[in-house]
């Protein structure tokens, strides 16, 4: 059973680095910031939203730059980490607040951690959904990423950064693909054990060759795949795919920060049946180092990546019961 919502959902935009910034708010009380990652949109906190707001939080939930209403810069080096972190600082002000709490998922939550990183006065506790915090460093990502596939595949990050490329791919059927992609990550539909992995695409191929095909997750209903399909039919998926595009431009300006952790309160969770998590398995063996202030660290059993929408009641519960703790 969803809580009962405090006050209704109130969409509006206000000024920011990337121009415009969409985001959608419910609820009074301290602030609480959701960012969303690939490829998603406010829409994927949809029920957060009222579970926080019914416990006492302004809950505020973004676009991200290139994504939904919010505007979406032409050129690819705009949507670089440290722009992508002054949004978030300059949204926080625009509502009138000193501080936040902010909670990402998916590329949303190294978003949120390295807004908690780099501005701790104005970020004062971070939750990481699905990811985990990996602190700057250690090789080019680019370099990482194009020795994973080995010769007879390619990894998904690698496939996304020549523009156009995954473009080619997606609009043609944008409802298709993102049926598939999220599919393809949900713990009820994706893949089984010796099937090929959706991470990885043939060479000559395309991504969507290994989704599963005319099925759609538990928690995926036709009404909500129709709000996600009309947001990317609008805006194109290249704001979105250009966050990938900027990862060796971040390895670059993130130098500075290298190792460096994150002393904030935290919490991680994560879906125990989430590549995003179990191949990041030595970030979160390293939280004690890299997040000294971590309070919570939760494996959500049967979970696959899109966590917030598949266990949404499961993640509510550890998501207010956390922040209770920083007000209790």
């Amino acid at each position: 059973m969803q809580p009962e919502p405090s006050a209704a959902l109130r969409h509006r935009t206000v000024e920011a680095p990337a121009g415009r910034l969409h985001l959608v708010e419910q609820g009074t009380g301290p602030l609480v910031l959701l960012v969303h990652g690939f490829p998603e949109s406010w829409y994927s906190w949809r029920h957060q939203l009222p579970a926080l707001a019914a416990a006492g939080y302004r809950a505020v939930a973004i676009d991200v730059r290139g994504y939904g209403r919010s505007s979406k810069p032409a050129e690819t080096d705009a949507y670089r980490m440290l722009d992508l972190v002054e949004d978030n600082v300059a949204l926080v002000h625009a509502l009138g607040e000193e501080n936040a709490v902010v909670v990402g998922h998916d590329w949303g939550s190294n978003i949120a951690a390295t807004s908690a990183l780099l501005h701790p006065e104005v970020f004062r506790a971070v939750a990481l959904l699905s990811v985990p915090y990996a602190p700057p460093g250690g090789p080019r990502p680019t370099d990482i990423f194009g020795q994973i596939g080995g010769p007879e595949q390619e990894f998904y990050v690698s496939y996304f950064q020549e523009p156009g490329r995954a473009e080619t791919e997606i609009e043609p059927d944008v409802r298709g693909w993102l049926a598939g992609f999220y599919a393809a990550l949900s713990a009820d539909t994706m893949p089984t054990q010796g099937e090929p992995d959706p991470h990885f695409v043939a060479h000559g191929g395309q991504l969507r060759d290994r989704f599963p095909a005319g099925i759609l997750p538990a928690w995926l209903a036709e009404d909500d795949l129709d709000v996600y399909t009309g947001e990317f039919e609008r805006t194109g998926l290249t704001g979105a795919l250009n966050r990938y595009r900027n990862v060796d431009r971040d390895w670059e300006d993130l130098a500075p920060h290298r190792g460096a952790p994150i002393k904030q309160p935290a919490l991680f969770i994560g879906g125990a049946l989430d590549a995003s998590t179990t191949w990041m398995s030595d970030a979160i063996d390293a939280f004690p180092t890299t997040l000294p202030g971590l309070t919570a660290s939760h494996l959500v059993e049967g979970c696959g990546h899109w966590i917030q929408q598949e266990r949404p009641e499961e993640i509510n519960r550890l998501l207010t019961g956390w922040l209770n703790t920083l007000t209790g």
